[in-house]
Parts: C-alpha cells; sequence; structure tokens
C-alpha cells in the first residue's frame, strides 16, 4: 500500500525539486487596468468583513477599476450595514432551501448581470469575508489576467497560524499548496488548481456558464475541476496574497472537513469520468493531477491498516499460541509501520514549507513555527475518521464563525 501510495503520487515530489530549483518567471507589466468586480459571500460577518473592504480599498489599483459586492446570506447580524458603511454595493438574500457559497454567488452574478449588464465587467473575484488582501493584490492578478489566463488563483496565507496546532495545521498545508502544487505547476505549464478563495474569473466564462453553476459542497474543487476538463488552464500568481482566518477548535475544524471530505465524494462521483477520459484518451496531465488531487489519499494509509488487521483477525483465530504471537508481533510491527511511514513524509512535507515559507509565516514565535512541524502529520492524519464519517453521515452547509478583526497593516508591520 506504502508503494501504491508513493507511485501515485510521486510526481508531486517532482514538483517539490521544480518549486526548490527553478526560479518563477516574473509577470510583465500590464498593458491595461481591467475592470474587476469583487464578488463577497458573507454569512454573519460582521466582525471582520469590514477589515477585508478596507484592504481593497488600499489598493493600488485604480479604484474606480474595482467594484465590490456583498452578498449578505441568511444574515442575522448587521453584516449589511457594516459592509455597505465600508463601501460596498450590498445585496441581502434569504433563502434557508439552498444553502452555502455557490448559491449566493449565483445570486450575486444574477443580481449584478441584472443591475449592470452581462458585460459590464471583465473579471470576477471571489473572496471570503475573512480574507485580507496584500496591497498588490489586484496590480499582480491584473499582470496575468492581461496576459490571457482567464481563471487566477493566487498565495494563500493565514491570519491566525499561531492559535494553536488546528490553525497552524490548516496554514501549513494551504501554504504547501500555494509554494509546492500550484507554484510548480505554473512553471511547468499545467493547470493549477482554485482553493477555496481569493481567485480571479473571466467574465467570458461566467457568461458561458450562466453565472455560478456549481453548487456542491466544495464549490471551488468543483469549478476547477470542470474547468479543466473543458480545457481551461487554471494560472497562478504568487505574487499576490491573501491571508484567511482558519478554525482554531477541534469542533469547528471537524464541522468544515467534513464538508470539504463529502465535497470531494461528490465531485468525485460526478467528474471522474471526465478526469478519467482527458487523462486516457486525451494525454491530459493536468486531470490525472485533478483526480490524484481530490481522491481521498487518507483511505491509502488506512487500507494498508486494514489490510494488515484483516492478518492479525485470520492469524489469531485457530492458531497455536505461538503462532498467535508471531502473527500479532508482525502484523502490529506492520501496522505502525505505515503509520510511522506517512508520518514521515508528511514531517518533510512539513518541515520544507516551514524553512522555505519561514518569513511569510506570521502571529507566533519561530519555536513554534519548528513544533507545529511536528504536530503537522497528527493534523492530516485526523482526516481518517473525517473521511470515514463523511461517507456515511449527511452532510449540510453549516457557517464557520470568524472573529480575528485584523488589518492589513499588522500583517505588513511583521
Amino acid at each position: 500500500m506504502f508503494i501504491l501510495f508513493t507511485a501515485l503520487y510521486f510526481y508531486q515530489a517532482i514538483y517539490v525539486v521544480v518549486a526548490l530549483f527553478k526560479k518563477p518567471q516574473k509577470p510583465a507589466p500590464a498593458g491595461k487596468n481591467h475592470h474587476f468586480a469583487v464578488l463577497i459571500a458573507a454569512r454573519n460577518e460582521s466582525a471582520v468583513i469590514g477589515q477585508l473592504i478596507s484592504s481593497i480599498k488600499k489598493q493600488k489599483y485604480p479604484q474606480d477599476k474595482i467594484d465590490i459586492f456583498v452578498v449578505a446570506d441568511n444574515c442575522t447580524d448587521d453584516t449589511a450595514k457594516v459592509a455597505e458603511r465600508a463601501g460596498a454595493h450590498v445585496y441581502e438574500r434569504y433563502n434557508k432551501k439552498y444553502v452555502g457559497k455557490g448559491y449566493a454567488l449565483s445570486y450575486a452574478l444574477n443580481a449584478i448581470k441584472r443591475d449592470y449588464g452581462k458585460n459590464a465587467f471583465e473579471g470576477y473575484f471571489v473572496f471570503d469575508a475573512d480574507n485580507l488582501l496584500d496591497e498588490n493584490y489586484v496590480t499582480e492578478m491584473n499582470k496575468l489576467f492581461d496576459q490571457g489566463y482567464r481563471v487566477l488563483t493566487c498565495y494563500r496565507n493565514s491570519k491566525n497560524y499561531g492559535t494553536n496546532w488546528i490553525s497552524a495545521g490548516y496554514s501549513l498545508w494551504f501554504l504547501r499548496e500555494s509554494k509546492y502544487l500550484n507554484n510548480p505547476r505554473m512553471m511547468l505549464k499545467t493547470s493549477c488548481a482554485i482553493s477555496g478563495t481569493g481567485f480571479l474569473i473571466h467574465n467570458d466564462i461566467i457568461q458561458k456558464n450562466h453565472g455560478w453553476k456549481h453548487h456542491l459542497l466544495t464549490e471551488d474543487i468543483e469549478f476547477s475541476v470542470d474547468s479543466i476538463i473543458n480545457g481551461e488552464t487554471i494560472g497562478y500568481c504568487g505574487g499576490a496574497k491573501i491571508y484567511d482566518e482558519q478554525p482554531c477548535t477541534w469542533k469547528q475544524s471537524w464541522t468544515q472537513r467534513l464538508r470539504w471530505s463529502k465535497g470531494f465524494y461528490q465531485v468525485l462521483g460526478k467528474y471522474t469520468k471526465g478526469l478519467v477520459k482527458g487523462f486516457a484518451t486525451e494525454r491530459r496531465f493536468a486531470c490525472y493531477d485533478m483526480f490524484i488531487t481530490i481522491a481521498p489519499a487518507i483511505f491509502v494509509s488506512l487500507a494498508s491498516i486494514l489490510v494488515n488487521a484483516c492478518f492479525l483477525v485470520n492469524g489469531m483465530l485457530g492458531s497455536s499460541f505461538y503462532i498467535q504471537h508471531l502473527v500479532f508481533s508482525t502484523t502490529t510491527s506492520a501496522i505502525l509501520s505505515s503509520l510511522f511511514n506517512f508520518y514521515i513524509m508528511l514531517f518533510i512535507v512539513g518541515l520544507i514549507t516551514t524553512i522555505t515559507e519561514w518569513k511569510e509565516i506570521h502571529g507566533t514565535s519561530p519555536v513554534k513555527k519548528i513544533l507545529y512541524t511536528f504536530s503537522f502529520p497528527f493534523f492530516i492524519l485526523t482526516y481518517i475518521p473525517i473521511s470515514i464519517a463523511a461517507l456515511f453521515k449527511k452532510i449540510g452547509w453549516d457557517p464557520i464563525p470568524h472573529n480575528i478583526s485584523k488589518s492589513i497593516e499588522d500583517f505588513e508591520r511583521s
């Protein structure tokens, strides 16, 4: 099982080598400042949405080329008022039947088309209400947009890396995703993937899709997979940085990752055929990459444990004491060896990311940065019970509360 895992994911080791030793090409200055709309889906986000809008207003980009739209989605607080006071156009949506970010984006895009026309904006940014933008974010994204990329993602950093091992686990994973997945994909000219928030979509795609048509529990992954199947190349802009708030309690983390796991299963069920066809018959590596990315890799380690457990049970039944003792010691050793191998692999991933992204990790001490590389594998391995639960549990869209009220200046000073 370990050999199978290694074979399937070996190309990601090549990604690491590329990211370490190949310098990304700096994009040329844009020939035009394109006109963008910013979409923010917010549900009871009054504590943080003002800071996001403020960071958009402070962009080193012509403000007459940025229009901010907030969907106050089933809010019971004053999110709409806070957003409006901060300078956003606000749409309020109340629909308890169709719940989730995908439906909120659909509502916003339909309202914008109605009120401004279908070609008022050349591209649409999508952010979560807890995000903060580096002051050069839009300028950097505009450079690659101007080069012809119709879908772009960015460098995803965290607002609360140092809160505890849970927030650090999330943060390290997203830093690794930016630096060692999307960054080498971009350099190797294959397709990147959108991750949650901080992405840009060309208006042509919005019009082709008649708005936002992706409503599974992981609408970002669904959009990425659907785009790649249809021949779109998603670009990555490492110079565009956002800061994102991560869950810091086990309950919040369980709820969020349970939805993600269920969403991955939904995407696999709906798009596996298209991904397999794209790789097997059209030789498009991006389709294989996306299939491996969304496949529940944690099941490979789980399968290894279960296979050894089956040998253990079989050997313990009806055998002599000597054989039982031999089987027990052998299979126990194999199970522990499997877990140790996966721990070491994940530790190396976390360690490399921590070392290379050291200056990008804010809000924690050097000692904690090192300690969190040891807890990172445990965070990832907790996906085992989460992935199992997601197979059997009915899951809806439960919002994760955000309350870390920081400004972009807090990160620029650190």
